[in-house]
């Protein structure tokens, strides 16, 4: 039965979709300390495909980053007619506040508790290159809002492009065409929640430490998050959690690189696992084979490592052929960088600081050498 009704949700989203709704993904909060939510999707290629894996990831609110550790190996260009794809909506909540707005750069996910309406909204992200990465470990609040803000680029930025031999405006116009999209949301000094003038990088590391997201996802939290609002960085790839039938559940993504070398290296980030994490693993309940073969996977999708546990399901969602249709360019001020996603050896040292109290700055900028400087 329980089964039964996890599929008839995932069908409801699933349609939600195909109702052309802003918000496929949107998620009763469970009860008690379960934090296991959702459902994970199958769904086939259709004939005659010309569309790009950003077209099928958008269609379902996910970000390239999700498809490609659900479904590694398929085509990002042309996924193949007859392709069988995994929709990685299930997922573990971040062991944070059901509060506010959580961004979780590993794995390019925002989080928007809407008070009152025991919901959550789960949107795909892009985040800073490396070095210039989005702030992590850090809590702010959303200072102002602006319906068409302009962008202006640091001297950095400047520098970067003009070594390019490309020259950027001092000042881009609000508009179509201004890389921060339509809509922005203020964190910090130098920080924002913001749209984007293109249809790639969301999943991607691609701006210069801001948060991008579609045009849809954007123009909602515009119209919806106030001003105040608790907005909560972190950088936690593995997540796990105890649900109320004992059953215990893992989920792991790719590290994000940190270093020039990690980045352009075949070899895999090293993972790190943190203090709640190890706690959840270390029962004699877990089976220790189900924990390395997730860790290796690395396929960004709840695994259930109880020993005797069910493995996890799927349901099914036919998608109709659409027409051809043109993709854009993306904009030529950013150039988009994608996090590692080699095959994984493993490290599962515990870092030290892991538990130390989170800093809280609702007004100065973020210990960050990037900052998109958003007007």
């Amino acid at each position: 039965m329980k089964m039964k009704i996890r599929v008839f949700c995932s069908m409801v989203l699933a349609m939600a979709v195909y109702s052309q709704s802003a918000f496929a993904v949107v998620y009763p909060l469970p009860e008690g300390n379960s934090r296991l939510v959702g459902e994970n999707l199958q769904i086939t290629v259709p004939e005659g495909n010309k569309l790009p894996l950003e077209h099928f990831a958008a269609q379902f609110q996910m970000g390239l980053s999700n498809m490609l550790e659900a479904n590694p190996g398929v085509d990002v260009y042309l996924p193949a007619a007859g392709t069988k794809m995994i929709i990685p909506q299930q997922l573990i909540l971040p062991d944070t506040p059901h509060e506010g707005i959580v961004i979780n750069s590993a794995e390019m996910r925002l989080y928007y508790y809407p008070k009152g309406t025991k919901t959550v909204i789960v949107l795909p992200i892009g985040i800073g290159e490396l070095g210039k990465d989005t702030p992590s470990n850090w809590v702010t609040s959303v200072q102002r809002k602006k319906d068409g803000p302009t962008w202006t680029p640091t001297k950095a930025i400047h520098a970067e492009y003009a070594e390019r031999g490309e020259t950027l405006p001092e000042v881009f116009p609000a508009g179509p065409d201004n890389p921060m999209g339509l809509y922005a949301l203020y964190v910090g000094r130098l920080y924002a929640i913001h749209g984007t003038n293109a249809n790639f990088g969301i999943g991607l590391r691609v701006s210069h430490g801001c948060v991008r997201l579609r045009a849809d996802d954007i123009k909602y939290l515009f119209d919806h998050v106030p001003v105040g609002t608790r907005v909560q960085f972190i950088n936690e790839p593995v997540k796990a959690t105890i649900e109320p039938d004992g059953s215990r559940y893992l989920e792991v993504h790719n590290p994000l690189s940190v270093t020039e070398e990690q980045f352009n290296s075949n070899e895999p980030v090293p993972i790190n696992l943190p203090v709640n994490v190890s706690h959840v693993l270390v029962d004699p309940s877990v089976n220790q084979s189900t924990v390395d073969q997730t860790l290796q996977r690395r396929s960004g999708m709840p695994e259930n490592i109880t020993a005797q546990g069910d493995s996890s399901q799927t349901a099914t969602v036919q998608v109709q052929p659409v027409d051809e249709r043109t993709i854009a360019e993306g904009p030529k001020t950013e150039q988009a960088q994608q996090g590692n996603a080699a095959p994984v050896t493993l490290q599962t040292s515990v870092p030290e600081q892991n538990g130390a109290t989170v800093p809280v700055d609702n007004t100065a900028q973020a210990q960050n050498t990037g900052g998109c400087r958003a007007n």
